[in-house]
């Protein structure tokens, strides 16, 4: 196959509207991207990100060897968990404005990326705060530049205007999608990856499988969001078990990576719709579920209910793992099974019952699924209509 001739250690651009460095060794790139700002006269940064990660992975030795460099002063914010909530995001910005920052850097997978989008937008908004552009009560037209060192190969936020963060007390976890959020320049450097445990390579490459799920098969979905699609579960199921048995593989982390960079312009184009707007009010109730782990656990069910409507695109989607598949509707608890059974294969067993979910709890987090502002839109460009009792069917399904 002509993945294997391809030279993963030359660091190539794709242009999107984000300029990502994509290749073992692209965190050197570091050096040129603090040159650029610092061209542009930018001397003060944030920096958001993780607890641990970000030294772990040997990324912060060239981050900060790139600041001193070029003379950038900065704050570190190294408080941002998984599932990142409106006074993290908040917190680190009242440390941005008493520096001076005039770009954000995030280090990290989807959290601390998305937490960096956010306060780059407050850096220009002084007298908002974080809830109020997460409950909507002000449209945004500006950021300070954003640049995203990936840490993960799930998200896709690294060349998307997309960022989500949780507001704690109303059990809401909103979606913003703005352009001024589009990081100016991005890395993903397959070397950063090899430490993430199995469980974590298991779930963000699963989130990324939800992404072109839903951006292929959405009312916006086009041509290009279903070629990135095909090509992304091609890759997610070659490379994925690889990566699982071999970590240090760094071929497998090179596409699983790039496979989760398409897949995030495909939902840049496409949008989302059931598995992402299900999700959040999972991870929203409970703040330690993996987002990839809920969307796996999810997704099955989303596929049996959404398959009838799209039957010929999805047939063709999922073909290394259906490749008997016809596309016609009656199909659905076929292709349903399928998927059940390869996530099964990959180490994703839980249902949503092993997390604690009832039966019980299926009304309310069908109410925050048409209440959490933001998933009203994704839910819109479902291919069925999603009507609550659909949505409390795809909980229940998901038990």
């Amino acid at each position: 196959m002509w993945e294997s001739k391809m030279p993963i250690y030359d660091v190539r651009e794709i242009r999107c509207k984000t300029t990502v460095y994509l290749g073992v060794g692209a965190i050197k790139k570091i050096f040129d991207i603090c040159e650029e700002l610092k061209k542009q006269g930018i001397d003060k940064v944030a920096v958001l990100t993780g607890k641990g990660a970000y030294e772990k992975t040997g990324a912060w030795k060239y981050v900060v060897e790139a600041f001193d460099k070029n003379s950038i002063k900065y704050v570190l914010y190294n408080k941002v968990t998984p599932n990142p909530t409106v006074d993290q995001v908040d917190e680190a910005v009242k440390l941005a404005k008493e520096l001076g920052a005039k770009a954000v850097i995030g280090i990290g997978g989807g959290s601390p990326i998305d937490a960096a989008k956010s306060a780059a937008i407050l850096l220009e908004y002084p007298d908002k705060t974080c809830r109020d552009l997460y409950e909507f009560k002000f449209i945004p037209t500006k950021a300070v530049p954003i640049v995203a060192i990936n840490l993960t190969h799930g998200t896709g936020t690294e060349a998307d205007r997309f960022a989500v963060v949780s507001i704690p007390e109303k059990e809401y976890k909103p979606a913003i999608a703005y352009d001024c959020i589009y990081p100016l320049y991005s890395i993903d450097d397959p070397s950063l990856m090899t430490m993430l445990p199995a469980n974590q390579t298991l779930y963000v490459s699963v989130d990324a499988i939800n992404h072109i799920i839903e951006a292929a098969t959405t009312k916006a979905a086009t041509p290009y969001s279903i070629l990135l699609a095909k090509e992304t579960f091609r890759l997610i199921t070659k490379y994925l078990p690889q990566a699982l048995m071999h970590p240090q593989d760094l071929t497998a982390r090179y596409y699983l990576l790039y496979a989760s960079l398409i897949a995030g312009i495909s939902f840049d184009n496409g949008l989302l719709h059931f598995t992402h707007a299900l999700e959040h009010p999972l991870s929203a109730v409970k703040p330690d579920l993996a987002h990839g782990l809920g969307l796996g656990m999810l997704l099955p069910a989303v596929i049996k209910h959404i398959y009838p409507a799209c039957s010929e695109v999805l047939a063709d989607i999922l073909n290394p793992i259906a490749p008997k598949l016809t596309g016609v509707a009656g199909e659905a608890e076929c292709v349903a099974k399928a998927m059940e059974n390869w996530l099964k294969q990959v180490g994703l067993v839980e249902k949503l019952n092993n997390l604690g979910f009832k039966e019980s709890d299926v009304e309310k987090l069908s109410e925050l699924a048409l209440n959490t502002p933001s998933l009203d839109l994704l839910l819109s460009m479902a291919p069925i209509p999603a009507t609550k009792e659909t949505i409390k069917q795809i909980y229940k399904d998901s038990l």
